[in-house]
């Protein structure tokens, strides 16, 4: 359907209300969603495991404070499917800095959504967000207590959550996982990795959203990872953990093109941008002792890949391919394992490939992707002979260009093809890879927000890593 036709049918998009209330289960929450005239909405959440005495221990104006900001993030996934040019909060207050900061969130994360469906986000109007409630406006909605300082990681099925998990385990820190409608690679990871009382949080969304899609309503790419620090911080406040720790890296800052002008980040939410963004936001709003941060933003991927490497225990455990997971707005069912075919599958496999014998690679993937003509072209997009970048949580192009030069490099046998390929046409227009090689292993960027206790035993453990000779 064409956005402008669906911005004049449904002009207004409204975020009704809130509840939740503590069961069995745990604390259940509900979130009301209209996109008006006529499409209601129910989004569902169950964190389990939550009691009485901690929902007490919060206070309910807190919690009611935190749950309403959670509500916020994920009314973002019903707002895209009118693109409404207003959003109209009927439940908690949000004050005009605050309706600013949304703003860009929106418009920022939205990036590759508007891209995607010819979008122009620029035009005067675009959004407005109007808060009717003057509900919260009252001082002490804040948590303004002390968190233990205990570390509460975030915990995908990926190698990021992986390397997180043992250099906290390696530091001797206290932790725990938690992770949103946890996957098999996830439990199995968090089960192998010893965490004790992970915590799972169960998220439904509303089947009306998906049948929306399927009839041509807008769909598209939501800023997950920012609905994620919005729950890792309620879960910290819940579970009194004063860390909340992400596994976002310094590769999420390299955009994937420009469009109308600006540039367009599939990752803006992993970006440091967003990081110091919503630190700010959240020890003003939520919850002031809480430290969001990702323990490896002062590293590249292609050096996290080597340091999972190290760990061979995950090998037949991690699944990083998100076409795995994918149902096509609900058309069919997730295969649940890598499809060897997508960018994601053809990056981590290249920068697995210079640290990892060919056979543990192939017992991962199933096959080797190197040999596959077809991926081609992904191989000249990851490097950026061909535009646009994937839109997919990748490393930059230097690391590409790295990964590709280091697997020739390793390379002694016959090359398969894409190698092939790239030793022809692609590395004779490169004098200074090696160089760029050493450079990007042995990087460490400053621009990061780990705290002051962490840092150096962090940057002494991460070196130790990628010393290690595979």
């Amino acid at each position: 359907m064409d956005y402008k036709g669906l911005r004049k049918k449904y002009p207004k998009f409204v975020y009704q209300n809130y509840s939740w209330r503590v069961g069995k289960e745990g604390l259940g929450i509900s979130f009301d969603f209209r996109t008006e005239p006529d499409i209601c909405f129910r989004s569902n959440l169950l964190i389990e495991g939550v009691k009485n005495w901690q929902t007490k221990r919060v206070g309910k104006r807190v919690l009611d404070n935190l749950i309403f900001h959670l509500g916020m993030i994920e009314g973002i996934n019903y707002w895209k499917a009118t693109c409404s040019p207003t959003i109209e909060i009927r439940t908690g207050y949000l004050n005009y800095q605050q309706r600013r900061w949304w703003k860009k969130l929106i418009l920022k994360g939205m990036g590759q959504y508007f891209y995607e469906n010819k979008i122009n986000f620029l035009e005067g109007n675009f959004l407005k967000i109007n808060c009717l409630s003057r509900q919260g406006k009252r001082t002490g909605c804040l948590f303004s207590s002390r968190l233990k300082p205990r570390f509460l990681v975030a915990m995908g099925g990926g190698k990021d959550s992986v390397i997180t998990l043992e250099l906290l385990k390696e530091l001797k820190r206290d932790l725990r996982c938690f992770s949103l409608n946890p996957v098999k690679p996830a439990r199995r990871i968090i089960a192998s990795s010893g965490c004790k009382k992970p915590i799972f949080v169960k998220r439904e969304i509303d089947p009306l959203l998906l049948k929306l899609n399927q009839k041509g309503f807008l769909n598209g790419h939501t800023p997950f990872s920012a609905f994620l620090a919005f729950l890792g911080v309620l879960l910290g406040v819940l579970f009194d953990y004063k860390f909340v720790v992400f596994s976002n890296e310094r590769s999420a800052e390299e955009g994937n093109l420009i469009y109308l002008g600006k540039a367009i980040n599939h990752q803006w939410s992993k970006t440091l941008e967003f990081e110091e963004c919503f630190r700010k936001y959240s020890k003003r709003y939520l919850a002031k002792s809480a430290e969001y941060f990702s323990i490896l933003r002062p590293l590249y991927e292609i050096q996290i890949g080597k340091m999972f490497s190290c760990y061979p225990k995950y090998f037949p455990l991690f699944l990083s391919c998100n076409v795995a997971f994918q149902t096509d707005s609900g058309r069919k069912k997730a295969v649940g394992r890598w499809c060897g075919n997508c960018p994601k599958c053809l990056f981590v496999f290249a920068i697995l490939y210079p640290f990892l014998e060919r056979r543990e690679l192939i017992k991962i993937f199933g096959e080797d992707l190197f040999k596959k003509k077809k991926l081609l072209p992904l191989m000249k997009k990851l490097v950026g002979k061909k535009e646009p970048k994937p839109f997919e949580c990748v490393g930059t192009k230097k690391e590409a260009l790295v990964a590709f030069y280091l697997a020739c490099k390793k390379s002694k046998k016959k090359l398969p093809s894409l190698l092939r390929c790239f030793k022809k046409s692609i590395l004779p227009q490169y004098s200074d890879l090696e160089k760029l090689s050493k450079k990007i292993m042995s990087s460490w960027s400053n621009q990061n927000n780990l705290p002051k206790c962490l840092e150096k035993a962090v940057k002494s453990a991460t070196k130790k890593l990628l010393r290690t000779n595979q």
